[in-house]
C-alpha cells in the first residue's frame, strides 16, 4: 500500500455521520469494481435524494453496473438511455410531471425530484448537447456528472475530461505521445454560462459536502449541475483502499477545487489556508501518470495554480459585487 500521511482533518465532525439516512436507494450487491468511486458518490446522493425520485442514468459504468437483467441495484423508479440523450429525456420526464400536475392527476406540491447520472463521455462529449438544451429551456432537475476522466466501461479511451498527460487506450504514452494531449474540459463553467442558478464540484471523498450540495440542488426551482470527481482504481492504476484519499487529494493539490455557484456568486468550499499540497502527492499514486517526466509535470503545475487562483479571484469579484448590489 502506497504511503500517504494523512493531514490534519478537524473541520470533520464524526458524529455528523451518524445523522446520515440508513435507507439505501443505490443497493449493495451491484457489480462495481472495488474501490469505485462513482459507486459511493451515487449512494451518498440517493440517501439525499430519497424515495420520492426518478432516475434518468445515461449508458456508462453506472448503468452497466447496477442492472444486469433480471437484478437491479435501484430502489426507485429508474430509465436507462442511451449515451446522447439522457438530458432530454429526463426534460420530457419534467414535462410530463407538469402535464400531470396540470391536469390534476399530480397535486400541485409533488415533490418528485429527478436527477440525471451521466458519465463524463456521456456528459462532456456525445451528451453535451442534450444537457445545454436541458439547461438553456430551465427544466426543473439535477443533472450529475460523475467524472472518473474517461471511458472505464468500454476499455479506458479517453475523454475531453481527461486530463492533460494521463495515459488512455487511445491517448497512450509511448515515445512520440505523453498521454493525453490537451486539457480537461471545464463542464461546471460551461453549465454556469448557461446562467442557471446552482452549479457545483463535489467528490464523494467529502460525503457531507456532497450531499449538503445535493440537498441545495434539489431545493433550486430550476435546472442544476453537479461536477462529481470520481476516482477509478481500474482506470487509473491506483489501490482500491485509497479512492476515498485520493479524491481528498485531488482538492488539496487543486487538480479539482470544490465550489459552488450560486445565481452566479462563487463560494470556494474547500479552502487550502496553507497553500495547496505538491502536485506530485496525488500524480505519484497513480499509473496513468508514472511516464510524467518533470518538464511536464511543472506545465501541469503551472496550470493548476493559475486556475485555482483564478477561482479564488471569482469568488472574491462575484461575492463583492453582489453585495454592492445589496
Amino acid at each position: 500500500m502506497t504511503d500517504i500521511t494523512r493531514p490534519k482533518e478537524g473541520f470533520l465532525n464524526v458524529f455528523a455521520y451518524r445523522t446520515i439516512s440508513r435507507d439505501e436507494y443505490f443497493a449493495r450487491g451491484h457489480r462495481a469494481c472495488q474501490g469505485c468511486g462513482p459507486a459511493l458518490g451515487l449512494r451518498l446522493i440517493m440517501k439525499e435524494a430519497g424515495p420520492n425520485t426518478i432516475v434518468v442514468n445515461a449508458t456508462g459504468c453506472m448503468e452497466i453496473i447496477s442492472s444486469p437483467y433480471p437484478y437491479t441495484a435501484w430502489g426507485v423508479p429508474w430509465i436507462h438511455v442511451a449515451f446522447e440523450n439522457a438530458a432530454a429525456v429526463a426534460s420530457g420526464v419534467e414535462a410530463a410531471i407538469k402535464s400531470l400536475k396540470k391536469k390534476g392527476k399530480l397535486p400541485k406540491d409533488d415533490p418528485t425530484n429527478i436527477i440525471v447520472f451521466g458519465g463524463d463521455g456521456g456528459t462532456a462529449d456525445i451528451g453535451l448537447q442534450a444537457l445545454s438544451g436541458a439547461l438553456i429551456r430551465g427544466h426543473r432537475l439535477l443533472y450529475v456528472c460523475y467524472d472518473n476522466e474517461a471511458y472505464m466501461n468500454t476499455g479506458v479511451q479517453g475523454s475531453s475530461a481527461t486530463p492533460l498527460g494521463a495515459s488512455t487506450t487511445t491517448t497512450p504514452a509511448g515515445k512520440i505521445s505523453f498521454g493525453q494531449g490537451y486539457w480537461k474540459k471545464n463542464l461546471a463553467a460551461i453549465a454556469a454560462a448557461h446562467n442557471i442558478d446552482y452549479v457545483a464540484t463535489s467528490c464523494p471523498s467529502y460525503p457531507l459536502d456532497l450531499m449538503r450540495k445535493t440537498r441545495k440542488a434539489l431545493d433550486t426551482d430550476g435546472p442544476t449541475f453537479m461536477h462529481m470527481f470520481s476516482v477509478c482504481p481500474t482506470g487509473w492504476g491506483t489501490p482500491p483502499e485509497l479512492t476515498v484519499r485520493l479524491g481528498r487529494l485531488a482538492s488539496e493539490v487543486g487538480i479539482f477545487p470544490l465550489y459552488e455557484i450560486e445565481k452566479g456568486r462563487y463560494s470556494m468550499t474547500l479552502n487550502q489556508p496553507e497553500g495547496l499540497r505538491p502536485l506530485e502527492d496525488y500524480l505519484r499514486i497513480q499509473k496513468r501518470y508514472r511516464h510524467l517526466k518533470e518538464p511536464e509535470i511543472e506545465i501541469i503545475r503551472k496550470r493548476v495554480q493559475q486556475e485555482y487562483e483564478r477561482l479564488q479571484k471569482l469568488e472574491t469579484f462575484t461575492q463583492a459585487s453582489q453585495k454592492k448590489e445589496a
